[in-house]
């Protein structure tokens, strides 16, 4: 099977393993940092014989190294927020259009067209940088709803609460995604009885406020703005798609994004599912950096193929997207 995007996003149950194992072999050739570390653990093509068999790249190495498949110049530079004096990473996107279908496709997946919804975000600290790919995720959004009514909002949290009463008496789907720490100043300052409003949380409270757990900061969020649950997303600088949550802190992947839990002491083995480890993501979208990434979260893989995320390693840097020690 080629190694492209249309095979990347049209891949079934059927056809992902054979795809998977393509895009390995792709990557090993073309991706000289992932390369290196395939070799050093003596994971050649050659030995790389099934899913569970291909190597991992920590997903640190995205802060040291230029982590391409390819020669190709890099459309668009995507990195991490970090914390003060911390390295951040850089994902270099050589094909944007790879990364718009992901993200259109992902939205689709579990949400149905943008185009049908009026989003809302609220992104501080995000929009007060450059290089975040979770603005330019939420920009790309605006630019795709048909609502005139979608929009940013910083800390102008009465202007907020204006479009969110205003909205509440329409028939338009409303999304409200912002960073944690902003959803709580704003539930504190403007709770609203909106049943209908779906509320995203990206994680993430940056200092700005203590750390929750997710039960916690839902317990809190969802009677403040009417709702039954609180929606999540789960996504990094790293990675060119995303998984969504709809409650409970259960996320699902779209096709071309699986889950891998590692067992928390043995990098190199493959946690039993219901298990609680280290998470491992294959993003097949990442086909011009690296598809295979082992992340500092801790999570729990269902027999349905949805995860939860549960926290982090010890002595992993802090980051913004979905930081929820349980």
């Amino acid at each position: 099977m080629q190694v492209n995007a249309e095979n990347i996003f049209n891949v079934t149950n059927d056809s992902f393993a054979d795809l998977a194992l393509n895009v390995f072999r792709f990557q090993y050739t073309n991706n000289e940092v992932y390369r290196a570390f395939c070799n050093g653990l003596r994971r050649t093509p050659e030995q790389v014989n099934s899913v569970d068999a291909i190597p991992f790249l920590p997903v640190e190495f995205y802060k040291t190294h230029r982590v391409v498949s390819g020669n190709a110049p890099a459309e668009i530079v995507f990195s991490s927020s970090g914390t003060t004096g911390s390295v951040t990473s850089r994902h270099e996107v050589s094909d944007v259009s790879i990364y718009l279908r992901s993200l259109t496709e992902c939205f689709r997946f579990a949400y149905g067209n943008p185009e049908d919804w009026t989003f809302l975000f609220l992104l501080p600290g995000y929009m007060d940088r450059d290089g975040s790919s979770l603005v330019y995720m939420a920009e790309k959004l605006r630019g795709m709803s048909r609502s005139t009514s979608s929009g940013f909002y910083l800390r102008n949290h009465e202007e907020l609460n204006a479009q969110l009463t205003q909205l509440r008496n329409t028939d338009q789907k409303v999304m409200l995604l912002g960073v944690t720490y902003a959803l709580l100043d704003h539930a504190e300052k403007f709770p609203i009885q909106f049943p209908e409003l779906t509320v995203m949380e990206t994680g993430g409270m940056k200092g700005k406020r203590k750390e929750m757990t997710r039960e916690e900061l839902h317990s809190v969020l969802a009677p403040a703005f009417g709702v039954k649950s609180i929606h999540s997303e789960y996504g990094m600088t790293e990675l060119l798609s995303q998984a969504y949550s709809k409650g409970q802190g259960i996320y699902s992947c779209p096709p071309w994004m699986r889950i891998r839990i590692r067992e928390t002491h043995d990098p190199f083995s493959i946690a039993a599912t219901g298990k609680t480890g280290g998470i491992n993501i294959i993003d097949l979208a990442n086909i011009n950096s690296c598809s295979f990434i082992s992340t500092s979260d801790l999570g729990k893989l269902h027999t349905d193929g949805t995860f939860e995320v549960l926290g982090r390693f010890d002595h992993s840097d802090l980051r913004g997207c979905n930081l929820m020690v349980e």
